[in-house]
């Protein structure tokens, strides 16, 4: 028994950044971070309640007064720090999300470099938010625009990108001069300390970023907060829709981002190497943990056996174990529960009558402690299978045969989901009428994942909530 207190003793505890310093709870609840490759307790997180919330929130609107009002290029110059310092830390932070989340560091790496980039957007600020002016538009009338900060900003983040979506929301919020509040996934919450520091290293003032642990406790505090002017949310569409209606129901501008089912679409004239290729990165990479990831295959016609052929063989060669060995091609999920929940997606699947040709509940991997399941394929699914409609949010894709390329553009369209969506082709018409065609937000031609700097995201049903 003290062997264990020592050890749970020795466990890192994952707090509050408020007002450029990390502090404690009142709250009695923790929740377990644990390494997804070994199922080892690494870490202890508070669960933060309302008075936390209210503290980070009012240390947030007190620090908008200056910060506001701080010259645009000063604010630059944070930014352009705040990168050096990603750049120079990013081998840490990557062995970081290794451990938290179980990406693999190579993965792990790019994810903090598209996080980057977004932070060399903001580098730009100065000359992204000029105004407008427009003489005489009536007798002895001119009219000017100005963009002027919100106020406090609420950034809710996923489990599965825990560098680069936060990343996405607070640079650019906080160039721009509002401050910031971000509520990190309580599954692997190590890297929102992380940005806290090198913030206040990069000589953001104390109080302009700040770091809420915690579950739905404090998703609804910040949710609910009259101070609060704008929130961002990435994740599952039932907090979407939920964040969503919270929020915008108390005025906030919103935009919140949902679940996905992405489509590849492989016609008869595609160069099937290059497609297996993009599956396979596209599908198993991050264990499929993305909202990007490539989930369902339509192949149209005659490709699908030529596709397999050239698929299978590079199934069988992926790599998979600890995200720490950068060797490995897919490293494990982000919890037991979650690995669980893949699980029983393939034995519905099986159920559902769907072929299953490869089964990553039987790979070597399963066997050791960690949160693994490896790459799973079905074929000869239809449309109305579960394995089709829902998102799994793991190594799962999921194969409909279908007969001609309107069928395709239709199967596409009728589903719920969709953040982008990509087709395999050598017909430049075909590309084109697909591009035209497909109602879901990014579309590829020859490429696995459209998902570029800074464009617009999302599908017209329930991937995107926007109030602004």
């Amino acid at each position: 028994m003290a062997e264990k207190a020592a050890a749970i003793n020795s466990i890192r505890t994952v707090g509050n950044w408020i007002n450029g310093k990390q502090v404690g709870s009142s709250s009695e609840r923790y929740g377990d971070v644990f390494d997804s490759a070994t199922g080892e307790l690494c870490a202890r997180v508070v669960m933060s309640i309302e008075s936390d919330v209210d503290a980070a929130v009012a240390v947030a609107q007190e620090a908008f007064k200056s910060w506001s009002m701080t010259p645009v290029l000063r604010r630059a110059r944070t930014m352009f720090k705040l990168k050096e310092l990603i750049e120079r830390d990013r081998a840490e932070i990557a062995a970081l999300i290794a451990q938290e989340h179980g990406k693999v560091l190579h993965d792990a790496d790019g994810s903090i470099q598209r996080g980057i980039e977004v932070v060399e957007f903001a580098c730009g600020i100065p000359h992204l938010i000029k105004g407008e002016f427009s003489d005489q538009v009536g007798t002895g009338v001119d009219t000017y625009s100005m963009r002027q900060p919100l106020g406090v900003c609420v950034g809710i983040t996923p489990f599965n990108f825990p560098a680069m979506v936060p990343m996405w929301m607070f640079p650019m919020a906080i160039a721009c001069g509002n401050t910031f509040v971000l509520k990190p996934s309580e599954k692997d919450p190590g890297c929102s300390l992380k940005w806290a520091e090198l913030m206040q290293e990069a000589g953001v003032p104390d109080g302009v970023f700040n770091v809420v642990q915690g579950d739905q406790v404090a998703v609804n505090a910040l949710l609910t907060d009259e101070r609060v002017a704008a929130v961002s949310f990435v994740g599952s569409t039932p907090v979407a829709e939920h964040v969503y209606a919270t929020a915008s129901a108390h005025g906030k501008r919103v935009q919140a981002l949902g679940g996905a089912k992405n489509h590849l679409v492989v016609m008869p004239d595609a160069d099937m190497e290059k497609a297996a290729d993009a599956l396979v990165g596209a599908g198993y990479g991050s264990a499929g943990e993305r909202c990007m990831a490539i989930s369902a295959i339509v192949a149209v016609g005659d490709s699908a056996e030529p596709l397999l052929e050239k698929l299978l063989p590079k199934i069988a060669a992926l790599k998979i174990g600890p995200g720490s060995d950068n060797n490995n091609d897919m490293g494990p999920l982000i919890t037991a529960e979650h690995r669980d929940k893949v699980r029983a997606y393939i034995d519905i699947g099986e159920k559902e009558g769907a072929s299953l040709l490869v089964d990553g509940r039987k790979h070597d991997i399963c066997a050791s402690p960690g949160y693994f399941v490896g790459p799973t394929l079905f074929d000869h699914a239809s449309k109305e299978m579960r394995v089709y409609q829902e998102e799994i949010f793991g190594p799962v894709l999921t194969m409909v045969r279908v007969d001609t390329f309107e069928e395709a553009v239709a199967l596409v369209n009728e589903h719920e989901y969709g953040n982008g969506t990509s087709i395999f082709t050598r017909d430049g018409d075909a590309a084109r009428e697909f591009a035209n065609n497909i109602q879901v937000g990014m579309v590829g031609v020859n490429v696995p994942i459209p998902a570029p700097l800074r464009i617009p995201v999302g599908h017209l049903d329930v991937t995107v909530f926007n109030r602004v």
